[in-house]
This record gives structure tokens, sequence and C-alpha cells, in this order.
């Protein structure tokens, strides 16, 4: 593996942060009968009853002792936290607004829009939602995520309109929330007591007209400057870079493909393989000569599903001094689907390839609590039904063996649920150093590699 000298000393030196902190100790919840708080500090937040009721399933699965549980929050307090792939808290949509969409006869496409618009940036605009917002982060504790600010596709204008949501969200959000263009950034704002949104995309972004590989190139360092830090080479299904994990075949990484990824290092973004085939997967990680991820995945030795990871791919990625994240979705853990299986494929990188190559990449979102009444609204507002819509082509997944879900699944996973990630490292003996490794400290080191 290549030269590792900057790890020992970079949670020290480049975050200057300890559980001695001046950051505070208080704000996240101890116990059953201390749950949130008030005050006048910008990590205040309440707990909603959802919150609370996440809370304790997490907690009944875990089963803490108190000691653990105090530090472990402490810990996750005083430390930069890293979502390494995520949705920033979703806003409700606003129901009489898409009611009369709808009775005005409003496509199946402008009503998407109009839902996917509200729900990214209506916290910008709405007092209510901006509380529920706010609120949200600060209960999961997370300093910064890498927010999906793309399509799953390549199509240019499709990946800007997303773009388009987290940038003015931030723009007008700046007191709170901000769009990093750096690590340093991101270090800046957890010292500031403020959060940020690290952009990543679904799909590079190509005009599909072929004339040269640099003019098909091209608009990678457009999105770069736009503010993205990371892309998926494939979604599922093959494009004209590699197979993605959800085809039959398995054909990997393809002759333009290769020159995808080097112009990637070049210019300054991460590639990200969270979607791609195995043997894509392991052609970027020979082809990378940057630190590669796979951003939001599970370990197929554990449990083996087309989303999943095989050890010979999670070494190929450490070989490059990269990381692979974890998701929070119960079908692609398997075992007991829950905050103990997450764990559970956490624990078995760590043990196997070292602390150094695993992350959160947590692929769940907290929506606002009247995001329900909402939708109430359009139902009871609309005098005619929305458009249905077909199952969208990069959805369509391989035939796999059934897994059962429970609620209780998803539940201990919460992505507000994010400091109990901690609390569950503490009692399965790792370090503080460790720890914050885990939590934030790996994807800072692969930002700050990757960054030009």
């Amino acid at each position: 593996m290549k030269d590792k000298m900057t790890r020992g000393q970079f949670l020290g030196a480049s975050l200057g942060l300890s559980l001695s902190s001046t950051l505070g100790l208080h704000g996240f919840p101890l116990g059953k009968d201390n749950i949130g708080y008030r005050g006048d500090d910008p990590n205040s937040f309440e707990m909603t009853e959802e919150m609370k009721r996440n809370y304790q399933v997490a907690l009944h699965i875990l089963k803490p002792t108190q000691k653990d549980l105090e530090h472990g929050l402490e810990l996750h307090r005083n430390s930069l936290v890293f979502d390494t792939y995520g949705f920033m808290p979703r806003a409700a949509v606003d129901g009489a607004e898409i009611a009369r969409a709808i009775n005005d006869s409003a496509s199946a496409l402008e009503l998407q829009d109009m839902r996917e618009d509200m729900s990214m940036s209506r916290m910008a605009e709405n007092e209510r939602e901006k509380k529920e917002f706010i609120n949200a982060w600060n209960t999961s504790g997370v300093t910064c995520m890498f927010q999906n600010a793309a399509y799953s596709c390549n199509a240019i204008e499709k990946l800007i309109k997303r773009l388009s949501r987290f940038t003015y969200t931030t723009d007008k959000m700046k007191d709170f929330i901000e769009k990093a263009s750096s690590p340093e950034e991101i270090i800046q704002a957890k010292n500031e007591n403020k959060k940020a949104l690290y952009l990543t995309g679904n799909g590079v972004p190509l005009p599909q007209e072929w004339i040269t590989v640099e003019e098909e190139l091209r608009y990678i360092r457009i999105f770069y400057q736009l503010g993205i830090r990371m892309l998926h080479l494939t979604y599922n299904r093959r494009n004209v870079i590699g197979d993605g994990c959800g085809e039959p075949t398995d054909a990997g990484l393809s002759d333009f493909g290769r020159t995808v990824v080097k112009e990637m290092n070049r210019v300054g973004i991460i590639v990200d393989i969270a979607h791609s085939g195995w043997q894509t997967s392991l052609d970027a990680a020979r082809f990378s000569e940057k630190p590669m991820v796979a951003s939001h995945s599970s370990v197929a030795s554990i449990h083996k599903v087309v989303r999943s990871k095989t050890d010979e791919i999670i070494k190929a990625i450490a070989d490059t001094e990269g990381y692979i994240g974890i998701c929070c979705i119960p079908r692609f853990l398997g075992g007991s689907g829950d905050i103990a299986a997450f764990l559970k494929h956490i624990d078995y990188v760590a043990k196997k390839f070292g602390p150094d190559y695993v992350s959160i990449g947590t692929d769940v979102a907290y929506t606002s609590q009247f995001d329900k009444m909402e939708n109430e609204k359009v139902k009871s507002m609309s005098s005619r039904a929305a458009p249905v819509t077909r199952t969208r082509f990069a959805a369509l997944w391989p035939e796999e063996t059934p897994f059962p879900t429970r609620p209780e699944m998803s539940q201990s996973m919460a992505w507000t649920n994010w400091p109990l990630f901690t609390v569950g490292l503490v009692q399965m003996g790792y370090s503080d150093t460790d720890i914050q490794k885990i939590i934030g400290g790996n994807a800072i080191r692969v930002a700050q590699a990757s960054y030009v």
C-alpha cells in the first residue's frame, strides 16, 4: 500500500479536534428522560416524537452502558462527522400548490420537478421548514455530507438542474450551511459551528456528441468548477464508461472509461464506484492514480447483493488509499438488517483491511415531520388523480433473494441517529482516534488527497 505517513498526525494536526475541544460537550441525548435541550447554542435541537422513537429503537438494540453512551455522544459532538454519501434533510412539499398543478393538468414531469424542487430548497424559503431543517442537522451531529446533487444519468441539462437546487439552498442559508469547495472549508465549518455540503453526482456529465475524446470530457472540469467533487462512474446500468452493478454481464471499464478516470484524477474529482459492477470497480482501482471510493456500499462476504463489494474490491480500494462507505439500507446489509448489522459491516472492513479504509455513507435522509400532512392536502384538494409514472430505467434491478424488512431496521439507522453510530463503535472497543477516522477523518483525508 502507498505511504501512510500523514494518517497518524491527521486528526490532531489537520482538524485540531479532541475531547477537550472548546466546542462543548452538551447537546446530545443522554437517555430516555434527557433527550435534546433548548438554548441559545447554535447546535441546539429538540427531538420530534419520531426521532425519539427511532433513538429508542436503536438504544434497545445496542444496549450500551451509560459510560459508553456518554463517551460516544461526547466523542461524536467533538469530532468532524462526514457522511460520505447522503441527502440533507428534506423539506415538506407545499401540498396546496401541488394540488393546484394537478388540477391544471400538470404532466408527470412537472409534478416530479415540483416535488423535487420543494424537498431540496423549500427550507430556504419557508420558516417552518427552515427550523425543521436546522433541527434535524443539529440532532444528527453531522458536520458535512457528500450530497447527491445530480441524476443517475449523463445528461448535462438534468445534472445541472439538480445541482442548482443545492447551490440555491446554500446561497440562501449561508448563516447555517454552505457549499464547501475544499476540504479546508469543511474543517472551517466545523470550527465555526456550521454545516457543509460537499457535492457529488450519480453520473459523469457527457455531451454525447462523440467528436473527440477531449470534447466529450470537457464538462468534467466545468462541473468541478460548479462545485462537484465526486462522481459515480456508472449507476446500476451500463453506460459508455463501464458496466453498472445491475447488469447481468460484468464487462468492466471501457477504453473510454479509462480516459474518464484519468481526467477525473487530473481535475480533482473523486472516482466513486458505489453503483458500478465488480469488474468495473477493479478496473477503476487499477487505473486511478488517486484515492477512489465506494461511497455507500456493503460487504459481499457478509451479505452478497449487487450493490455490495467483494474483499478483492475492498482491497483494491484500500490500495488506492480510498475507503468503502457502509450504507444504512437493510436489504444491502442482510442479517438482522438493523444498526447491529450495519456496525458488523464496518467492523469487518476495519478488522480485515484497517480503520483507514472504511467510512459511513448512509444513503438515507430525514424528511420533515410536516410532509405527511402536506401530502394529505394534495389528496384532499385535487380534483383529479396525479399521472402515474413508470419505473426509471436506471432504477431497474436484477432479481435477488427476497429480504424481508421490518420498520425497526430502518428506524434504528435513521439519519438523526448518527450519534448512536459513534456510540456503537465505542461499544466495539475502537479507539477514539480510529473512530474519528471512520466517522469523518478518512473522508477528509481522501478529499485532501484528491483536491486540486
